[in-house]
């Protein structure tokens, strides 16, 4: 017992560390840093939803930074190629003087890769990503090239009501671990914020972590057990999301087009262990179920029309499916 309190002890200290070092540059947020950094733990990818302007790809920078992983960048507009995110051949010569075709490597072969409002750039492009997110792997002709480890990729995306946005494939959006909305800040965060960017001195992140620590704390992680029960919970949330599933709630039948993936499942259980190490535990408890159940589940339920039209959104079906969950642990 005493190894395994060592152990939480060591993985509390070091997650702490790096997100305070991502909160004295980025104002306010605690809750996303703190499930961006779970969901890179997990070796999950990430994307964040929020209006322009609201630090989104700040906070990416600042987490390549404090992590010290080799970053890229790209803008995502609808002239974008997927050649422009994989890489593409080049016609060059070999030593003999013979024209040969050399791949080059796109923005993609990195550790980091922000994926700045993927939504704007069109089905095809957008789909460049899903091996890489999957596999992290890119095939390019009939070779296969391995990505770097780690390997993430933190995307942005814009509300989808704005100008010029694609909504992004059902089996792209299954590839990321968390979806998180990006909240504006409150009128003293705001005052902070303009403080800080608009002074003489702008604090820089510091290295506090490297990839091959992150790899490690990941390891830890996998290690917390999962009781029978605990685990089962977690199931019920993901089959009861299903409209065609006998127990799921009413409301689910009534406003669900499409519940969640495996991919769900698998994703509760890697992240709840996460934040029973965060808690002082070395097992996982229904709250941290709870925890993590909205960030998971709201990109992989789809609402049909009449949901749609009667305002209801992903969040208010998790709320309904942990209520549901809340009261089956009870009987």
């Amino acid at each position: 017992m005493e190894a395994d309190e060592i152990k939480i002890k060591e993985f509390k200290q070091k997650f702490e560390k790096i997100e305070n070092e991502i909160s004295s540059v980025i104002v306010g947020q605690k809750s996303l840093i703190r499930n961006v950094l779970t969901a890179m733990i997990a070796g999950g990818n990430v994307l964040l939803e929020g209006l322009p302007g609201l630090g989104k790809t700040q906070l990416v920078k600042t987490i390549g930074k404090v992590l010290d992983l080799e970053f890229s960048r790209i803008q995502f507009t609808p002239d974008l190629m997927p050649a422009d995110v994989t890489g593409t051949s080049i016609l060059t010569k070999d030593n003999d003087g013979n024209n040969v075709l050399q791949f080059q490597k796109g923005a993609i072969f990195t550790n980091l890769l922000l994926a700045d409002e993927i939504n704007r750039a069109t089905p095809k492009t957008q789909s460049a990503l899903l091996e890489a997110m999957q596999e992290k792997t890119v095939t390019a002709g009939r070779t296969t090239y391995i990505l770097p480890k780690p390997f993430f990729v933190l995307a942005t995306q814009n509300p989808l009501e704005m100008e010029g946005t694609y909504t992004l494939p059902e089996a792209q959006m299954d590839r990321f671990l968390f979806q998180l909305n990006v909240d504006f800040p409150n009128k003293e965060e705001l005052y902070e914020i303009v403080t800080m960017t608009t002074g003489t001195e702008q604090k820089q992140a510091q290295k506090v972590c490297s990839g091959e620590e992150l790899l490690e704390l990941g390891e830890i992680a996998q290690q917390v057990p999962v009781a029978k029960a605990v685990a089962d919970y977690a199931m019920d949330l993901v089959l009861h999301s299903h409209p065609e599933q006998p127990l799921a709630p009413e409301q689910v039948k009534k406003y669900v087009r499409y519940g969640s993936s495996p991919r769900g499942a698998q994703a509760i259980i890697t992240t709840a262990r996460i934040y029973a190490l965060l808690d002082g535990r070395y097992h996982v408890a229904y709250k941290d179920i709870n925890e993590v159940a909205k960030p998971v589940l709201r990109h992989r339920i789809f609402l049909n029309f009449e949901g749609i039209a009667e305002g209801m959104t992903a969040d208010n079906i998790v709320e309904i499916l942990l209520n549901e969950g809340e009261n089956g642990k009870s009987e």
